[in-house]
């Protein structure tokens, strides 16, 4: 636990919150500051600030992260049959993808049918230039899988 943390410290008690789900390895918590009503955080009760800081290969973590989706998938199902339409899941890694919050959590949004919303990213709005820019990309990031 980072007792700097606001999410460590929601999931020790500390810090009141809406809970809606709740075990060993995860808790789910409606959102502060919704973008709709439903908005759910899904945070793992261990302290990483984003994805690039789980350790590989550790039983514990895979776990962890394991229950993670598992509740993500829950919850964004009860979204969707609580609210209709559909439902969002984000999660941002470092300030300049838009986290505000230092630890590891996941987004689900739930998007009612009665509206239709479009999410503040635009699909194409950086088009690949060419074959050889998106192959070139393609293998800039095969090379960091490696």
């Amino acid at each position: 636990m980072d007792t700097n943390c606001i999410f460590c410290r929601i999931a020790a008690g500390e810090i009141p919150s809406t809970k809606i789900y709740e075990n060993d390895k995860v808790l789910a918590f409606l959102d502060i500051s919704p973008m709709e009503r439903g908005h759910t955080l899904i945070v793992p009760r261990r302290h990483w600030a984003t994805m690039a800081d789980l350790p590989s290969g550790d039983p514990e973590t895979e776990a962890v992260m394991s229950e993670w989706f598992r509740v993500a998938r829950l919850v964004c199902k009860a979204a969707i049959k609580a609210f209709g339409g559909g439902a969002n899941l984000l999660q941002c890694n470092g300030p300049a993808a838009g986290q505000t919050v230092p630890h590891l959590h996941l987004h689900v949004i739930p998007r009612p049918g009665t509206v239709e919303t479009q999410p503040s990213f635009v699909s194409g709005a950086r088009a690949y230039s060419s074959d050889v820019e998106r192959e070139a990309t393609a293998e800039l990031l095969r090379r960091y899988l490696r």
